[in-house]
């Protein structure tokens, strides 16, 4: 019966460890935004890492993109930006990517994230914490 404890114990701690991963990945999110084909996304993605906003921004090759703006199909050179925050700091993020941002609508799409390495989880909230 002892060894039964223990084991139903032991069960128990690593669903408990399991369940803080979890909650601590959905404090992870990943924002998705385009950014003009030119020099100044690198410089977006400095400003966003000095200011803690971003652990790390992914600034993709340019590729083409198609949309309807104002009635109209557009065609345009583009580059994916894919930045790695903290829900806590979207808000904070946001309104820093409209004061850097040429386009009127800037693409602005916060994706949560479900499981990842405890270590990048935590290196992500360490680097966007506020100094």
């Amino acid at each position: 019966l002892r060894h039964a404890r223990n084991t139903i114990s032991q069960r128990a701690a690593k669903y408990k460890s399991r369940e803080r991963l979890s909650m601590a990945a959905t404090d992870i999110v990943i924002v998705l935004t385009t950014a003009p084909d030119d020099v100044r996304v690198e410089k977006w993605a400095r400003i966003l890492v000095d200011e803690r906003l971003a652990a790390c921004v992914n600034v993709h090759g340019a590729m083409i993109s198609f949309y309807r703006w104002k009635g109209v199909v557009e065609r345009g050179a583009e580059r994916q930006v894919v930045i790695k925050t903290t829900r806590e700091r979207v808000t904070a993020l946001r309104t820093r990517l409209r004061e850097l941002h040429s386009y009127e609508l800037p693409e602005f799409l916060v994706l949560t994230v479900e499981e990842g390495s405890e270590e990048y989880l935590k290196w992500v909230a360490e680097q966007t914490r506020p100094h």
